[in-house]
């Protein structure tokens, strides 16, 4: 039971934080996990799950609020369904160090640009081949790594101009259809403890609820961006201490 009741407290505090940017806690969970005691590919499992619970939390507050821009988050969800299970697959092929170290260099990239570059982009809102390549480049890399891919579209779509609290509305919503293919392909090749699964499940439910409602009310935009960019630095910073 006292292992069961840190996972679920660990997992409220990350989901909690994650969800006041519109990202998931998968990028982060996944390395914490293993020093809990699971196993690389069970964290992985489990920190998809964790993205997908509190996504959908805030996914349906954001819905009944009525922000949430369905012509934005399609393009995304299209091209993320269909390319994360593929990165998923190509996980056991790929050298993992190697990938994390060049999600280290674009995380900590990410992060100095949202929290110091006062320069804004001009990105035109209707170049949807952008939310394509956007969607599929972090899908094939969020299914190599078992991490959600909001920690990684958020910037991107921050840095490309478009708007932050939409992007972290839309992002929210795009993340479970991301999250759970991966999940359900990596059940294939993992045994679950799924009263652990349950557990981290209902923890996440509430971090995105109490994490959504911070968003929304409490955040502006640019709060949101620096939220955003010391997540990525923190994040940044735990992979680095994992692969020294």
């Amino acid at each position: 039971m006292y292992e069961y009741l840190l996972y679920f407290i660990v997992t409220l505090v990350f989901s909690t934080l994650f969800a006041m940017g519109g990202v998931g806690s998968a990028i982060a969970l996944v390395s914490i996990f293993p020093m809990l005691g699971s196993s690389a590919n069970i964290s992985k499992v489990l920190a998809l799950f964790v993205n997908t619970s509190s996504m959908i939390a805030t996914s349906i507050m954001n819905f009944k609020r009525g922000v949430l821009d369905f012509k934005f988050t399609m393009p995304l969800i299209i091209s993320v369904v269909i390319s994360t299970p593929i990165g998923a697959i190509l996980s056991q092929y790929i050298d993992q160090v190697l990938l994390q170290w060049i999600l280290v260099i674009f995380l900590l990239i990410s992060a100095s640009l949202l929290l110091f570059n006062k320069k804004k982009s001009t990105v035109v809102y209707d170049k949807v081949w952008i939310l394509y390549l956007v969607g599929s480049i972090v899908g094939i890399v969020s299914g190599m790594l078992g991490i959600g891919g909001g920690s990684l579209i958020m910037p991107l779509l921050i840095l490309l101009g478009f708007d932050a609290k939409k992007s972290a509305y839309g992002v929210s919503f795009v993340i479970p259809f991301s999250t759970l293919g991966a999940f359900l392909t990596y059940l294939q090749f993992v045994q679950i403890d799924w009263m652990l699964l349950g557990v981290v499940t209902v923890s996440a439910l509430m971090g995105g609820y109490i994490g959504g409602t911070i968003m929304h009310y409490k955040l502006s935009q640019i709060q949101i961006k620096k939220v955003i960019g010391v997540v990525l630095y923190l994040i940044a910073f735990k992979i680095i201490l994992t692969l020294v």
